[in-house]
C-alpha cells in the first residue's frame, strides 16, 4: 500500500490517495482484547445510508478500540462487527491504522472535526472515493463516511483486477451487473447497453432495470424481492422491460445476497443478460455483428464467455465441429471428457477452477465420444475476472483436415509439412493482430462502437477469405490475388456498400502471385485504407455515385504496386491525415510488407500509392 496526502486550504480539506491496499493489510483475524458496552441504535444505524465507524482513544490516541465498523467495511472484508468489536484498530486493520492513526489523533487532542476526502486506486486506476469526517463525542472518534464507485472502474472485491476486456464482453454479449451495498446501486455499462440508454442522475438510488418491467410481469419482480427479504441467497427468473425508447426486451437475472452472522443483509449482487430471441426485433445484438464476421466458417470458431454455463455465445463453427446443433447442444464440463488427451482435460478444468487464466492447446476431440470419429482441434481461452464474475473468450479451430494433409505431405514432402505448420501459425498470429487492432480502437472509438464492428467484419472478412481459401491449395507460394480481391470487394458490397451507397470497383493483373507472406499484409492495408476512405470521404451519405476503385499491377519482376483512391470529399490538409490511428496502422502494416506508401494526388477525393515486393523471403517455423 502507498499513500499521498495533500491539503485542500481552500476547502480547509485533506486529500489522502490510497494505491492497492490488499486484503491482509484491510483486515486480520485477531483475539478480542477489550468487552464493548451496546450501541445504542445499532439496528438503526445498519440502516444509514452512509457509514458509521466508532474507535475508543487507548494510549493516549496513539491507538483506537474498534467499537463498531460500517457497513460498506464489514462488506469488503466479509466480516460481522463480531470479528472487530473490541481490538486495536492497529493490529485488525494495519492498512486503515496507516490512513487514520494520524487525523485520528489529532481529533482526539484537538476535539475539532476533520474533513478528509479518501480516494482508492487499484492497477492505476480510482476505484472509489470517500467524503470523510471524524468528530470528538462522548469520549469517542465517530467516522462519517459516504462511499462512492467511480463510474469507470468499480471497487466490488478487494485485489480484484479490473480488465478491460470485460467492457468489452459486457458490449458484445449483452450482459451487465449491479451491486448495491447501504441502499445504493452500483451499475455496469453493460447494464445501460441492455436498457438502451446512457448513464444519468440518481441511477444509485432505484433499480433501473426493475423499475422497466411491463405491467404484465410486474408480479415476478414483487415475488423475486419477497423471497430475496425472506433471507433467500440466490433467485433466477426471466422478465419483460420496456425500454426508454420503446424496445421490449426479455431479460434473464441471477441475484446474489450475503448475509452476516445474525442474518442482515450486507449486500446484494446482480447479474443481467438480454436474452430476447424475437427474430423480428429492430434492434440486433452487438454480439449478432461480432459473430455475423464469422458465419458460413465451418473450421473458425468465436467463443464468448465460453466458461460460463448460462451466459455464453459461439459462432456457427463451434456446433459444426461438436456435430451438435445450437438448439439440442447443453454446455457444461462433460464435454471436456471428449478429449483425448489427459493433460488438456487437466489444465482446461483449472482454467475454468481459476486455477490459470489463459490455455493455448492442440488436442484431439473424439465427436460424441466416439475414438472413430475425431477431430484435431486448436484451442485459445482466456480468462479474466471483473467484479464476482468469470468471463473469458477465445477461438477453436478445426484443423483436422490440415493435420491430415501435413501427414501426407509428411510421407511425400517433409519441407511441405513444415509449410502447412506454419500457415496455422499464421492464423493465430492473424487473431492476435485483429485483438490488437480492436484493442487500439476501444481506446480511439470508445464512444463509437458502429466504428469498431465495421472494421472488424472488414478484417474478419478477408482475413476468413484467405483462410478459406487457403484450405484448397497446397502452393502456398503462388496465390493469385486477383481471386482475393474479387472476393473482398464482393464482401464489402455486402457490410457497407448497401447500407451506404458505395461502390467497389478494382482493376487486377491476372498474373500477380503472392506469397501468403505477402499477401496477408496486402490485404489487410487494403481494408485499412478502404475503411478510411469509407469514415472520411463521404460525410454526406445522400450523395450518389460514391466510389472506391481499386488497381493493382506489376511495375516488373519484383515489384508490385496499389492505387487505391476515391472520389469523395478530398484532404484539407494532408500533414494531419498522418496523426490518426488508421494511418498509424496503416504505416505498420506496409512496414510488415517492406513497402513504400504515400498520398496520391488526383482530380476529386483522395488516393494512395503503394509499392511492394512481389516475393519475401520465405520463413519456416519447426
Amino acid at each position: 500500500m502507498r499513500l499521498e496526502k495533500t491539503y485542500r486550504q481552500l476547502e480547509d480539506l485533506e486529500e489522502v490517495h490510497i494505491y492497492d491496499i490488499t486484503e491482509g493489510e484491510l483486515f486480520r483475524y485477531v483475539p478480542q482484547e477489550f468487552e464493548m458496552f451496546y450501541t445504542p441504535f445499532e439496528k438503526t444505524l445498519d440502516e444509514l445510508s452512509n457509514d458509521l465507524d466508532i474507535f475508543v482513544p487507548y494510549d493516549n490516541g496513539n491507538d483506537f478500540i474498534i467499537h463498531r465498523l460500517g457497513l460498506s467495511a464489514l462488506t469488503r472484508g466479509e466480516i460481522t462487527q463480531k470479528d472487530v468489536a473490541g481490538r486495536l484498530l492497529s493490529k485488525t486493520s494495519p492498512g486503515f491504522y496507516k490512513v487514520l492513526a494520524e487525523p485520528l489523533k489529532e481529533v482526539y487532542e484537538t476535539h475539532k472535526t476533520k474533513k478528509m476526502m479518501f480516494y482508492y486506486h487499484f492497477h492505476e486506476k480510482l476505484a472509489r472515493f470517500s467524503n470523510i469526517k471524524i468528530i470528538y463525542d462522548m469520549d469517542k472518534l465517530i467516522i462519517i463516511s459516504d462511499h462512492r464507485d467511480n463510474q469507470e472502474t468499480r471497487l466490488h472485491v478487494p485485489d480484484s483486477e479490473f480488465d478491460e476486456k470485460a467492457n468489452l464482453i459486457e458490449y458484445f454479449s449483452q450482459t451487465g451487473s449491479y451491486y448495491k451495498i447501504n441502499d445504493r446501486y452500483s451499475w455496469t455499462q453493460g447494464v445501460y447497453n441492455i436498457i438502451n440508454r446512457g448513464r444519468i442522475e440518481n441511477d444509485e438510488y432505484y433499480n433501473i432495470v426493475f423499475d422497466l418491467a411491463i405491467p404484465e410481469d410486474r408480479p415476478v419482480i414483487e415475488k423475486l424481492l419477497v423471497e430475496m427479504d425472506k433471507g433467500r441467497t440466490t433467485y433466477e427468473t426471466i422478465f419483460r422491460i420496456r425500454t426508454d425508447d420503446g424496445v421490449l426486451k426479455y431479460v434473464e437475472v441471477d441475484i446474489y445476497s450475503k448475509f452476516d452472522k445474525e442474518g442482515r443483509l450486507l449486500s446484494r449482487y446482480g447479474l443481467i443478460k438480454d436474452v430476447s430471441t424475437d427474430s423480428s426485433r429492430k434492434v440486433t445484438r452487438p454480439v449478432d455483428f461480432l459473430l455475423k464476421g464469422f458465419k458460413n466458417n465451418k473450421k473458425l470458431a468465436l467463443l464468448i464467455d465460453p466458461l460460463n454455463a448460462k451466459q455464453h455465445e459461439f459462432s456457427e463453427g463451434y456446433y459444426h465441429l461438436i456435430e451438435v446443433s445450437p438448439d439440442e447442444y447443453q454446455h457444461n464440463r462433460e464435454i471436456i471428457n471428449n478429449i483425448v488427451e489427459e493433460q488438456v482435460q487437466c489444465k482446461l478444468k483449472e482454467l475454468a477452477d481459476g486455477k490459470i487464466n489463459e490455455l493455448q492447446e492442440t488436442f484431439t476431440f473424439n465427436v460424441h465420444g466416439d475414438e472413430n470419429n475425431q477431430k484435431v482441434v486448436d484451442m485459445y481461452i482466456e480468462r479474466f475476472e471483473f467484479g464476482q464474475i468469470t468471463h473469458s473468450i477465445g477461438f477453436v479451430t478445426d484443423i483436422t483436415e490440415e493435420r491430415n494433409k501435413q501427414q501426407e505431405l509428411l510421407e511425400a514432402n517433409e519441407h511441405q509439412t513444415i509449410l502447412i505448420k506454419e500457415v496455422h501459425h499464421r492464423v493465430k498470429n492473424n487473431l492476435q493482430v485483429l485483438n490488437s487492432f480492436l484493442n487500439l480502437e476501444k481506446r480511439a472509438y470508445k464512444n463509437k462502437p458502429n466504428i469498431i464492428i465495421d472494421h472488424m467484419q472488414s478484417r474478419l472478412s478477408s482475413l476468413a477469405i484467405l483462410h478459406e481459401k487457403t484450405y484448397n491449395t497446397t502452393d502456398f507460394k503462388n496465390i493469385n490475388l486477383k481471386e482475393y480481391i474479387v472476393d473482398q470487394d464482393s464482401q464489402l458490397r455486402g457490410l457497407i456498400g448497401l447500407r451506404d451507397g458505395i461502390e467497389f470497383k478494382s482493376e487486377v493483373d491476372d498474373d500477380i502471385n503472392l506469397t501468403i507472406e505477402v499477401i496477408t499484409p496486402l490485404l489487410l492495408v487494403i481494408d485499412e485504407l478502404t475503411m478510411n476512405a469509407i469514415k472520411h470521404a463521404f460525410p454526406d451519405k445522400t450523395a450518389p455515385n460514391k466510389v472506391i476503385y481499386k488497381k493493382i499491377t506489376k511495375l516488373d519482376d519484383e515489384t508490385g504496386q496499389l492505387i487505391l483512391k476515391d472520389n469523395g470529399v478530398g484532404i484539407e490538409d494532408p500533414s494531419k491525415i498522418t496523426k490518426n490511428l488508421g494511418c498509424e496502422i496503416i504505416r505498420n502494416l506496409t512496414k510488415q510488407l517492406d513497402g513504400h506508401i504515400e498520398l496520391y494526388q488526383h482530380e476529386n477525393g483522395t488516393g494512395y500509392k503503394l509499392t511492394f515486393p512481389l516475393d519475401m523471403e520465405h520463413t519456416i517455423e519447426g
